[in-house]
Order: structure tokens, then C-alpha cells, then sequence
């Protein structure tokens, strides 16, 4: 086809409507995040029910990823691709008019049904219009908007919230899936469509039930008492069966869903370790970091959005400055690099206070940002370096399967354990105040709780210290989960010299 791609007419507008395509699925991840504390309100919604309308599209789009590959040859690369943006654009504008927290999280779901193909697709059309040796660069501008989205998602969000409302930051991805759509429509080639194929749908099924019990589990583990609820404990079974059945399933078909070579390779075993890694940390520091700027250091949501936005800055040029020196320096040294600085960027933020300096919370976002993109680039190249080739479609579904996977289970555990903790901490807390403790003594004796006024300020006071410190844990946790992808490193093999076709200017193709 390399002489088909030197000739593809509208090679740039294509680029173009690719790149929106890919925003607006990776910017739909966070771009909620800062709006959850107005959605709740609006849907009647806790805090870690709200927290559903990102899980919900995560998981969505986790489930719906893996068949892309098929899809796409069964019915026409051009042909899935219409359909995801208009869908994609449709579920948007009724996430915007939801007026109830189960309408919301439906909608949602299907909007991450349909948006899961837009970011392999766009990888896919963008290699085969760009010939081999503009691939790199091509890559490197998909890589960008995959990573960088989710990353100012926040920012864009605050602004849109502020200045309109919450429904905005839905309703902003009318104009632009409609100019991607007629885009894409009007000048990219049309692909053949495969006839007589046949899809794993049973392999698909138990996986589906397999992550979808399991994030529900998650989801609704707090509010109904965890295993202490039929609820929980259907969900954990139908979540456990699923995976089990899918194991077997794999390793007994004749096809499988999902070729069981294809983790006999180090390189992507250690990769998807390292993905799935990348996705909590990723998605789940920006799930909490926005409510804690606007919750307890009582930021309005446009300067949440701000101190935010330097992670995506740093993101950016830790990518460029890897995808240059990737050619130079080992792949596994970057990496090191990376998990380095973002652990150090975690670490710092176990003793946060409200008091904080806002240039501390953007320093300190901005390495976080520059730690992932680090991470992320060598990680492309790597996980490929030595899986035989016909295995890298699957392993590209995988890998950005586990993100999603990560990410989903990332948002529902910590956003549990912030909830959690603040409840434990502040019953902690309150058992030192007793008549007894000398520390009421003078002036702090007005804190006792002897009036109904005085119990409310010093409720107020414990609830507030409590989530102080119940946020100091899940950073804590980021960063043990940050940490053991070092070791992972070892496992892994760098390219061999000379060596072409597992190179980030031959990355994998889903079609």
C-alpha cells in the first residue's frame, strides 16, 4: 500500500480531522472532572456516586476497544469510523441534557461505546495515509493528542463551567464532531469491507462480564456495605466467573479472542504491567486533584482548572524531548527516568495541606505531567521491540485495553478509599475529645461540643482534616502503585540493532 499512501489526496486535512477525533475522545475522560462537584448537586448525586460518570465511559470504552480491529475489517475502516463520530457526537448532546444521575451514567456508557474506536482509528487512518518514513512524526502527534487530552481535560472543563455551566462540557463537542465527521466523510478513502468473518462473541461476552461486574463492584462497593450486600456480592461473582471463563476460553479455542502467545513475550507482559499503571496514575490523580483544589483548598472551578493545565505543559515537552532522544538513549533509561519523577511528584504531595502554595501545585503537576510522558513514549517502541508481527494488532488492543482497565479501577478505588478514610479518620479523631483531654483547655474549650452550634463548627473542623489526610493516603498509593513499574523495567529487552518494523515508524495498524 506504500504506493497508495504517497498519493492520498487531503493528506493534512485527514490529519486534521483524526486529531480532532482523538481529542475529543481522550478529552471526554477528564473534561467531567472539575464539573462533578456541579453535577452533583444538579443530578442529586454523592461524591462516589458522581464519580460514575467517568467510570462509566472508561469502562465503556474499555470493553468496546478490543473488538475494534475486527469491526473495522468486517465493515469498512471509513464505514466504523462515521459511525463512531456520529454516535459519538449524539451520546454527547445527551450527556448535556441529562437531568438524572441513571440517565447520565447511560448515556455515558454509550457515549464510550462509541467513542472506544475513535482513537484506533484515528491511529490507523493516520498510518496508512503517511508513508514509512513519515510515520514517526504521524505517531508522534497521535501519541500527543492520546496523551495529552486527558491531561487538559480539566482545565477546559473549569472554563467552560465557569463561564456557562456543566452541560458545556458536553454540548462543546457538537461543532467539532460535526467538522470531523464531514471531514472524514468527504475525503477519506473508502476501505473494503471483509465478508464471511467470524468474531469471538463468546470470548468477547466473559471478558465484558468480566470487567463490567468488576467495575460495578467497585463503583457501588461503598454505598452498599461492600460484601456485606447481595448486590456486591453477585457483582463479584459474575466479575470473577467472567475472567475465569475468558482464561479458559482463551486457552481452549480453536480462535480465540485473544491469541495466548501473544504474553509469551516479555517486553508487552512487562508493557501492559506498566500501562495498566500508567492508567491509574494518569486518570486517577486528575479525579481527585480536581476536587481537592476546589473542596479543600477552595479553589473556584476556573483556577482548579489552571493549576491544572501546567500537567499537560509538562506532558508535552517530556514527550518531544523523549521522541527525539529515543533514537540515542535506551528506551528502558527514559522509562526509568520517568517513573522516577513521577514518583518524586507523588511523593511531594503526601503532605499537602490546603495551605499549599499555588506555584507548588503547579510545579509539582507540571514534573507529574513531564514524569508520564517520559513513561509514555519509550513504552510504545518497547512493548513492541520483540512480539513477532503478526501478534501487533492484539497487542496494541491489549495495551490500550489495560489503560482503560487501569484508569477505571484507578478513579472507583481511590475515590472509595477518599470516602472511606475520611470516615474512619474522623471518628479517630473525634475520640480524643473528651473533657478529659488537656488539650481542651482555656480558649479551645469553646470547641467542645456542648451546643449544636459548637458541634457543627467542630464537625465542620474534623471533616475537614479528615479528608486532608484520607487524600495524603491515595496520593501515597499512587505512588507505591508508581513505583514497582522500575523493577518491570528488567524484564524488558531493548530493540535489537538494525532492526525495523517494531520501531515507533512501524507501530502497529488496526484495520
Amino acid at each position: 500500500m506504500s504506493g497508495q499512501e504517497q498519493t492520498v489526496p487531503h493528506r493534512t486535512l485527514i490529519t486534521v480531522c483524526a486529531m480532532m477525533a482523538t481529542l475529543m475522545q481522550s478529552l471526554d475522560s477528564t473534561i467531567a472532572n472539575v464539573a462533578l462537584p456541579y453535577m452533583q448537586g444538579s443530578l442529586s448525586a454523592s461524591y462516589d456516586q458522581i464519580t460514575w460518570v467517568l467510570t462509566s465511559y472508561i469502562t465503556a470504552a474499555a470493553i468496546m476497544t478490543a473488538p475494534v480491529g475486527w469491526l473495522s475489517a468486517r465493515f469498512g475502516l471509513k464505514n466504523l469510523y462515521m459511525i463512531s463520530m456520529v454516535g459519538f457526537t449524539v451520546t454527547s448532546m445527551l450527556c448535556g441534557v441529562a437531568q438524572s444521575l441513571p440517565e447520565m451514567v447511560v448515556f455515558r456508557l454509550l457515549q464510550g461505546l462509541f467513542g472506544a474506536a475513535l482513537v484506533p482509528l484515528s491511529q490507523s487512518t493516520m498510518l496508512n495515509i503517511y508513508p514509512p518514513e513519515m510515520r514517526g512524526s504521524a505517531m508522534a502527534i497521535w501519541g500527543m493528542g492520546v496523551m495529552v487530552g486527558p491531561i487538559l481535560g480539566p482545565t477546559l472543563g473549569g472554563y467552560l463551567t465557569e463561564i456557562y455551566n456543566w452541560r458545556w462540557v458536553f454540548f462543546v463537542n457538537l461543532p467539532f464532531g460535526i467538522l470531523a465527521s464531514a471531514g472524514m466523510a468527504m475525503f477519506l478513502p473508502k476501505t473494503p469491507q471483509g465478508t464471511g468473518m467470524r468474531f469471538d462473541w463468546i470470548g468477547f461476552g466473559v471478558l465484558a462480564m468480566g470487567i463490567g461486574g468488576f467495575q460495578l463492584m467497585l463503583d457501588r462497593g461503598e454505598t452498599m456495605d461492600w460484601f456485606g450486600s447481595t448486590e456486591i456480592i453477585v457483582e463479584a461473582t459474575l466479575a470473577g466467573l467472567g475472567f475465569y471463563l475468558f482464561f479458559v476460553h482463551m486457552f481452549t479455542a480453536e480462535k480465540p479472542f485473544i491469541t495466548p502467545r501473544v504474553f509469551r513475550d516479555r517486553n508487552l507482559s512487562a508493557g501492559l504491567l506498566v500501562m495498566f499503571a500508567v492508567g491509574m496514575v494518569l486518570f486517577a490523580v486528575s479525579a481527585l486533584l480536581a476536587p481537592w483544589l476546589q473542596n479543600l483548598a477552595g479553589d473556584p472551578v476556573e483556577t482548579a482548572g489552571i493549576a491544572m493545565a501546567p500537567r499537560g505543559l509538562g506532558t508535552m515537552a517530556a514527550m518531544m524531548v523523549a521522541g527525539r532522544l529515543s533514537s540515542r538513549v535506551d528506551g528502558r533509561l527514559l522509562m526509568a527516568f520517568g517513573i522516577i519523577i513521577l514518583s518524586w511528584s507523588l511523593y511531594r504531595m503526601t503532605g499537602w495541606t490546603p495551605a499549599v502554595s499555588d506555584f507548588t501545585v503547579i510545579a509539582n503537576t507540571m514534573l507529574q505531567g513531564a514524569g508520564l510522558g517520559f513513561v509514555f513514549v519509550p513504552l510504545q517502541v518497547i512493548a513492541f521491540a520483540t512480539l513477532e508481527p503478526a501478534l501487533r494488532t492484539e497487542g496494541t488492543a491489549l495495551l490500550s485495553l489495560t489503560r482503560n482497565v487501569g484508569s477505571a479501577i484507578g478513579i472507583s478505588v481511590t475515590s472509595a478509599l477518599v470516602t472511606q478514610n475520611t470516615q474512619i479518620v474522623h471518628a479517630t479523631l473525634a475520640s480524643h475529645i473528651t473533657p478529659l483531654n488537656r488539650l481542651f483547655e482555656g480558649a479551645a474549650r469553646t470547641l467542645m461540643p456542648t451546643t449544636s452550634h459548637a458541634a457543627q463548627v467542630l464537625n465542620g473542623m474534623l471533616t475537614h482534616q479528615a479528608q486532608i489526610i484520607a487524600y495524603n493516603d491515595d496520593w501515597k498509593l499512587m505512588m507505591l502503585l508508581a513505583l514497582p513499574m522500575l523493577p518491570l523495567l528488567l524484564l524488558m529487552r531493548g530493540p535489537k540493532k538494525g532492526a525495523h518494523g517494531s520501531g515507533p515508524e512501524h507501530p502497529a495498524v488496526i484495520d
